[in-house]
């Protein structure tokens, strides 16, 4: 028992380590964001900085994975934080040294300097986002899984919350200066706190025999001949085919990670289009105080499965939860109303963590723990990719059709009695149309038999997971 309370205290104080490093990542990501809309006041400069940045997450997810899986995961979160803070150093010589007004053109290379080096310190916070639920296999029990997840939910949540308020008051007060200066202190208090934290890893020697899928003939996988029996090393590099044929060796697991990207793909509607919706009946500074109040849907959601669990089925709870929130979607638009927005906005926030936290869940049971840094990266870039491809898509699609078309088109005459006309609702129908798509795509899912046989293997487990146990705890084999 004591050896599992300890490892509770590693993975909260893992946790605690992880919010404070997000917490500076987001706010350095939201607060340059800020900063060259103010300082250029050109949309396309912050547009191109953003499609890049989430182009980029999507792009090395995989990588980041494979480096997860082939080397201790804390010594991975360590070397997070310090290419963070090496590029955020860099970043930082750069401001200081060059003229201010040098920054208001959207063409100056020192401006573009800057976003090139903080966004891929940003982006290089990503590798502890893989990291963090591998360490939930090791250090938590199966059956607790759940609850951890949560937790990282909420740690998300507060980050969120916390950037919201503290990103644009940073960027008030000093332009990148202070943030700059805060990113820097704080990673360096993050780095020396994480020295400290003892982190076990499975020795090798004593890993139970685990049966891979790829085990036949594959030289990239363990040995799976007896327990303790010797084991080959993983295949060095990206390994992306041996990481798909994982996830297509796991019955519906390949289904999952597409319903996920697909729901991504219809997020990207929110992404495109939620501002310019909420700002059509709030001002600017009401519309930033209210997603800080939302934001805590998150934080309760994460908490309230820390508290409660997802149940003996996540496959199913996840399924469920998008049907809420895509029935969610279809309702908060009906009226141009900023109650109705908020209250299904948190409803929306509130059930988000118990999505994601259930496919965490997922995903650490049934893949095999010597794979999931990069099946977690994989699905990472799945998902990452379809938000951005849907946000670039449907601006123009709302902007030369369906606002027209609820302006004073066919569907302002049509509907335009009831539903209401103008630009809103002409963005509100395509948050209903996507509301109505995510819906049938749910439905079809739960009926599906990839759904079925995810759920059974699921409910089965793999051959066999890492267990907290004394075996884990040898003196020399922490990191």
């Amino acid at each position: 028992m004591s050896v599992i309370q300890g490892e509770r205290r590693t993975f909260y104080q893992l946790l605690a380590n992880t919010l404070l490093v997000s917490v500076i990542n987001y706010t350095v990501w939201f607060a340059i964001t800020f900063y060259v809309y103010l300082q250029t006041r050109s949309v396309f400069a912050t547009g191109v900085v953003s499609g890049i940045f989430l182009v980029m997450t999507a792009l090395t997810g995989v990588w980041f994975g494979s480096l997860v899986d082939h080397h201790r995961k804390k010594t991975m979160m360590q070397v997070s934080a310090l290419v963070s803070l090496a590029l955020y150093t860099a970043a930082f010589a750069i401001y200081q040294a060059v003229p201010k007004e040098s920054f208001t053109d959207p063409t100056s290379v020192a401006l573009w300097a800057l976003i090139v080096l903080l966004m891929l310190g940003v982006i290089a916070g990503n590798i502890r986002t893989i990291a963090l639920p591998t360490l939930v296999t090791v250090l938590i029990a199966p059956d607790s899984r759940d609850r951890a997840n949560g937790l990282v939910g909420s740690t998300a949540g507060v980050s969120f919350l916390v950037t919201s308020v503290f990103s644009g008051i940073l960027v008030g007060l000093g332009g990148m200066f202070w943030v700059l200066v805060l990113a820097l202190v704080l990673l360096v208090v993050g780095v020396l706190h994480l020295a400290v934290v003892q982190v076990a890893e499975r020795p090798a020697a004593l890993v139970t025999a685990e049966v891979d899928p790829l085990a036949q003939g594959e030289a990239s996988v363990e040995s799976a001949s007896a327990p303790g029996g010797p084991a080959a090393a993983p295949k060095a590099g990206v390994d992306l085919r041996g990481t798909i044929r994982i996830v297509a060796a796991v019955p519906g697991l390949t289904a999952l990670i597409l319903f996920s990207a697909f729901n991504n793909f219809l997020g990207g509607v929110f992404m495109a289009l939620m501002d310019a919706y909420g700002l059509s009946m709030v001002s600017v500074q009401a519309w930033g105080l209210l997603w800080g109040a939302l934001s805590t849907g998150f934080i309760v959601g994460g908490l309230l499965i820390a508290r409660t669990g997802l149940g003996s089925n996540p496959v199913r709870l996840l399924l469920l939860v998008n049907l809420v929130l895509w029935t969610v979607t279809i309702l908060f638009p009906l009226r141009s109303s900023i109650l109705l927005l908020a209250v299904g906005m948190y409803a929306y926030m509130l059930l988000v963590p118990y999505a994601e936290a259930a496919e965490q869940t997922i995903l650490q049971k049934v893949v095999p723990y010597e794979r999931q840094g990069r099946v977690f990266g994989f699905a990472q870039s799945v998902e990452q990719a379809a938000s951005p491809l849907t946000a670039f898509l449907i601006s123009p699609i709302a902007q030369f059709f369906f606002i027209p078309f609820m302006t004073d088109g066919a569907g302002a005459r049509a509907i335009g009695g009831w539903f209401g006309t103008g630009d809103d609702r002409g963005l509100a129908l395509v948050f209903i149309l996507a509301g109505i798509i995510g819906l049938i795509a749910t439905i079809l899912a739960l009926r599906s038999r990839p759904y079925r046989r995810l759920s059974q293997r699921f409910v089965a487990g793999p051959p066999t997971t890492p267990q907290p146990s004394v075996e884990r705890t040898v003196p020399g084999r922490s990191t």
